[in-house]
C-alpha cells in the first residue's frame, strides 16, 4: 500500500492513497483525516485503506485524480518523534579517518541517534529556506520507517512487527554548526534544519525481498544538478531497523508515528558514490590531503530517488536550496 498527504491549507494535510505506480490517487478521509490519525487507529485504518488500494489499481476506485507529487507535503508533515540514527559504519569510519576523530566508545555494538525537530517536515518539492551558503549546507539521502505505538524496553526480536511504513529522507545539516554542537555534548540542533521526504510512504511489502533483515535493500540514486552524485545501497546497514527501534525504546515508549532514519546510506569502497557532501570530501581529504567539493550554493537542486524493479518507489525528493529571508517585523 502506498499513501500521501496532500495539501490542503492545514498543517497536517489529508490522506490519500496513491496508486502502486504512483500516477492515480484517491482521497482516504473517509477513512482517515490525516495519516497520523490513521497510524495512531491503525488496526481500525488498515484494512478499509487496503481496500481502497486494491480497488484504484484495479481501475475501480471512485473519485479517483492524477497525483500530481508537487502537490504532497511530507508523508507526515508533523511527527510525534524524529529520530535519526547513523548505522552505516562505513560512513562514520570515513569521517574519523578523514578528520582524525576518536571513534565513539562502544560505536560497533550501540547505534548513535539523535533525535530532531519533527515539527515542520517538508515536502518533496518544497524549496529548502537556509541562511547563509556560509553554514556548510549539505543533504543526506536515507531511508526511514514509521511506527505505530512501540512499549518501553521493545526488543530488536521483536520491533519489526511495530514497523508499518518505509519513507525515504533527504536530512538536510549544515556542516559548519555542527563540530561545536557534538562538543558540547547535548548534540545536533542549529546543524539539523527541516528534513524532506519523499511524496508517498509505502508498506513494506510493496518491495518484496528488498525490505529484509530490517533493512531497506534498494539503491537511492542522488543528483546533485545534473550529476549523479552517488547511488549506495542501504542494504549495507551495520545497524537495522530493528536495532535502531530496540536503542530508541530502551528507555521509552515510541508513538504511532515516530519516524527512525537510518542516516547516510554509505557502501564501502566508494564506488557507488556517496549520499552526502560530507563523505565525498572526506574521502577526498584522505585521498588528495584537501577537499576539493564545494558544499550547496543557492540555487542549486537536489534529487533523490529510489527504485524497485525498474519503477520508483517512494516517488522522488526534488528541491532547490533558498536564501531564507529574515523577518522585517
Amino acid at each position: 500500500m502506498k499513501l500521501a498527504t496532500l495539501k490542503n491549507g492545514r498543517k497536517d494535510g489529508r490522506l490519500v492513497v496513491v496508486s502502486r505506480d504512483l500516477r492515480q490517487a484517491v482521497d482516504a478521509t473517509a477513512i482517515a483525516p490525516t495519516l497520523l490519525d490513521a497510524l495512531e487507529r491503525w488496526h481500525e485504518a488498515e484494512a478499509p485503506l487496503l481496500a481502497l488500494y486494491a480497488q484504484l489499481n484495479a481501475g475501480q476506485a471512485e473519485g479517483a485524480f492524477a497525483f500530481d507529487p508537487a502537490q504532497a507535503g511530507a508523508p507526515l508533515p508533523r511527527a510525534p518523534q524524529w529520530c535519526d540514527g547513523s548505522a552505516f559504519l562505513n560512513h562514520g569510519r570515513l569521517m574519523e579517518k578523514a578528520f582524525n576523530i576518536e571513534p565513539a566508545p562502544d560505536s560497533d555494538r550501540i547505534p548513535l541517534m539523535y533525535q530532531g525537530g519533527s515539527d515542520d517536515l517538508l515536502g518533496p518539492h518544497d524549496d529548502l529556506p537556509l541562511p547563509d551558503e556560509a553554514h556548510g549546507i549539505d543533504f543526506e539521502g536515507e531511508f526511514g520507517v514509521i511506527v505505530g505505538d512501540v512499549p518501553l524496553g521493545c526488543p530488536a526480536a521483536l520491533a519489526l512487527r511495530h514497523v508499518r511504513l518505509l519513507v525515504q529522507i533527504n536530512d538536510v545539516s549544515l556542516r559548519g554548526f555542527g563540530p561545536r554542537e557534538m562538543r558540547t555534548g547535548f548534540g545536533f540542533f542549529q546543524a539539523k534544519p527541516s528534513s524532506s521526504f519523499a511524496p508517498v510512504a509505502v508498506t513494506p511489502d510493496e518491495i518484496g525481498e528488498a525490505w529484509r533483515d530490517g533493512r531497506v535493500h534498494l539503491d537511492l540514486t542522488v543528483m546533485r544538478g545534473d550529476e549523479r552524485f552517488g547511488h549506495p545501497n542501504g542494504g549495507e546497514m551495520s545497524f537495522g531497523f530493528d536495532q535502531l527501534i530496540a536503542h530508541a525504546a530502551f528507555t521509552r515508549r515510541l508513538t504511532a508515528g515516530t519516524i527512525l532514519g537510518s542516516g547516510t546510506v554509505s557502501n564501502a569502497g566508494g564506488q557507488r558514490g556517496s549520499a552526502c557532501i560530507a563523505e565525498r570530501r572526506a574521502m577526498e581529504l584522505i585521498e588528495h590531503g584537501a577537499s576539493r567539493t564545494p558544499f550547496l550554493h543557492f540555487g542549486e537542486r537536489v534529487r533523490m530517488e529510489a527504485q524497485w524493479q525498474g519503477a520508483p518507489v517512494f516517488g522522488a525528493i526534488d528541491q532547490r536550496v533558498v536564501q531564507a529571508l529574515a523577518p522585517t517585523a
